[in-house]
């Protein structure tokens, strides 16, 4: 096999095949400079960016596990009932005096029960993922009523809320400049991101190199670290210049490292892109298509019960309506992300990104004063713009 230089490419033929990829960010970056304009800068202060993080953290948690449903081809429209439930069962387990780490695993095993449940109903009895998550949504609604009996649940003390709304600092790393009280912390965990980013960047595209795979040309592999290490390097900026580091961040790039790992680098992350993109060649191919749906709706009720457990903690209460439309919100981050809606293409990282998209369109009507009844017209138009895109693309390339 000749050693040819399959980092030929042009910026032209470069866009073309990477623009599903790369248009959310470009689509994240126009929104935030429109804000800016409209919102004289508060919407890019480090005091909204902290907020931004703290209050949509459970959006984005619940994107990380809805992106792996829709890959395979469901839907998942009870998580928000499903957080409202566990949030409930969270606030008295906790008020018994268990610990935050204990109620923490507690939710976790509930919510992976939940989904394991409708996974083995949608697997097995085959069920369609929307009958069965519907019925979920209307059950566990009303198991929340039941058990909350439509009052809040308050919590004993303040320790449960640390996880939404607590901040990471180390006393020592705390310096005053110019009258502004620097976090540093939280610069010094974005440059650990930062340097491992580029490790593993170099490392794959070192991969690529040697397998023959088609790979940047430099001066763009360079231009991609560059920019991405200087957007972590302003959000670490952002909360160093504020309160820190908030924990639920710290929660929030956890939960994504893991996932986009599993996704990435797994046999269980391979078989789930197999099932989404051939259910029918992916069982020919030997692939329990069954397990891997039972697994994925599995993520998908651990993560509802940690987004329920942030929820709770950033409401400090457990409220019998939580969780209302928290399912609108994860699907539109995933279809804004780039999954598409056929199934089989999608990443972590995308679904991260089209959160963090909604979020900043939440916040920036929100500082607008801009009405709920039309915030929720702009929320229906850019996810159906993403849906059309995501079609108008596909059959661009030729996959629709």
């Amino acid at each position: 096999m000749s050693n040819k230089d399959n980092s030929n490419v042009t910026l032209g033929v470069l866009i073309k095949n990477n623009i599903r990829n790369y248009s959310m960010f470009l689509m994240l970056v126009i929104i935030m400079i429109v804000f800016a304009g409209l919102t004289r800068g508060v919407n890019i202060g480090s005091r909204n960016f902290t907020y931004i993080f703290i209050q949509y953290s459970y959006v984005l948690i619940l994107a990380v596990g809805m992106v792996q449903v829709i890959i395979i081809g469901g839907i998942d429209l009870s998580v928000g009932a499903v957080c409202a439930f566990i949030g409930a069962v969270s606030a008295n387990v906790y008020n018994t005096g268990i610990g935050i780490f204990p109620t923490i695993l507690i939710s976790l095993v509930i919510g992976g029960a939940i989904g394991a449940f409708q996974g083995a109903l949608i697997a097995y009895v085959k069920i369609p993922a929307f009958i069965v998550t519907l019925a979920g949504m209307l059950l566990f609604r009303g198991l929340t009523y039941i058990y909350t009996n439509v009052n809040p649940i308050g919590l004993r003390d303040d320790g449960y809320k640390e996880i939404a709304s607590g901040v990471f600092n180390i006393p020592s790393l705390e310096i005053q400049i110019g009258g502004t009280m620097w976090h540093m912390t939280a610069l010094l965990v974005g440059v650990i991101i930062i340097v491992g980013f580029i490790v593993n960047e170099i490392i794959a595209r070192n991969r690529k190199i040697a397998n023959n795979f088609d790979y940047l040309p430099m001066h763009f592999f360079i231009l991609k670290i560059v920019l991405i290490s200087l957007f972590i390097f302003g959000l670490s900026q952002r909360f160093a210049t504020y309160r820190g580091l908030p924990k639920v961040v710290i929660v929030l790039a956890i939960t994504v490292f893991v996932f986009h790992f599993i996704m990435k680098n797994t046999v269980m992350g391979r078989y789930i892109y197999a099932v989404g993109g051939n259910a029918r060649s992916a069982k020919l191919s030997g692939i329990n298509s069954e397990f891997v749906n039972v697994v994925v709706f599995c993520f998908m009720g651990i993560l509802a019960g940690l987004a329920a457990v942030v929820s709770t903690g950033y409401m400090n209460s457990a409220l019998p309506q939580a969780g209302n439309l928290f399912e609108m919100d994860a699907i539109a981050s995933c279809y804004i992300g780039g999954v598409s809606a056929s199934g089989g293409i999608g990443t972590v990282i995308g679904v991260v990104v089209g959160g963090l998209v909604m979020s900043a369109i939440n916040n920036g009507m929100i500082l607008m004063n801009i009405g709920t009844d039309w915030q929720y017209v702009v929320k229906a138009a850019v996810c159906l713009f993403a849906v059309f895109y995501d079609v108008f693309t596909r059959r661009r390339s030729g996959l629709g």
